[in-house]
């Protein structure tokens, strides 16, 4: 899987804190939307 810049993203499934709740999302729950996909490694590790 190699992810470019200007192509489609690769379907995934990940975890993601919405509203005080951890929830399984998958890209493809938001087919035909605008998405911004961004992620900070450790920023929300218990440490």
């Amino acid at each position: 899987m190699t992810v470019q810049i200007g192509k489609p993203a690769p379907d995934f499934t990940a975890e993601a804190y919405h509203q005080g709740v951890i929830k399984t999302i998958h890209l493809d729950d938001y087919r035909g939307k605008w998405v911004i996909l961004f992620f900070y490694p450790a920023d929300f590790t218990y440490v």
